[in-house]
């Protein structure tokens, strides 16, 4: 698959994903949240729940069980250290989640994927 067909994929699975949050009752914050360490596909609240969501999408369920490894939870937990302070109030809890997007199934969320 080329850069750009890519590209289109991952925005299809991030708005999917964005959808998805919102109707398990999420408000989503910001998309495409980018600093120098790396970037966050979502920033969503759920009441004193802060999360910064990594979406992997993909063209099968196959496939998402090898979508994300440790460097790339790494880069956007850094990122995620970055984000917080610009985004969460006092007393929130705030955690890094990963939803997989594969066609034809529902999302994957994995809820609090880093303890770093």
């Amino acid at each position: 698959m080329n850069r750009r067909a890519a590209e289109q994929r991952g925005q299809w699975g991030e708005t999917w994903g964005c959808w998805w949050l919102r109707l398990h009752g999420w408000r989503i914050v910001a998309r495409r949240v980018r600093v120098r360490v790396g970037e966050v596909d979502i920033v969503a609240r759920r009441g004193r729940t802060l999360a910064f969501v990594e979406v992997k999408t993909r063209a099968t369920q196959r496939e998402l069980d090898l979508a994300i490894d440790l460097p790339r939870l790494r880069r956007v937990a850094a990122a995620m250290q970055m984000l917080a302070p610009r985004f969460a109030r006092p007393d929130d809890d705030i955690r890094l989640d990963v939803l997989l997007i594969a066609p034809f199934s529902w999302p994957r969320h994995v809820k609090n994927v880093w303890h770093g």
